[in-house]
């Protein structure tokens, strides 16, 4: 029982570092697309998009 606190919180805080991080890459990856349909609705396009006829 002397290494409890240490254990538990060890486990406390890997569990805070993983939800941070899965919550930064979740909300940076929303920020991403926001910003790719911003960048296509000014009509800039991806080099890798297919260019439809008349474009």
């Amino acid at each position: 029982m002397t290494h409890a606190f240490y254990v538990y919180a060890s486990y406390g805080f890997a569990v805070l570092v993983t939800v941070a991080v899965t919550a930064w890459t979740w909300a940076d990856g929303r920020a991403r697309r926001r910003e790719l349909a911003a960048l296509e609705a000014a009509g800039i396009r991806r080099r890798s998009a297919r260019v439809r006829d008349g474009e």
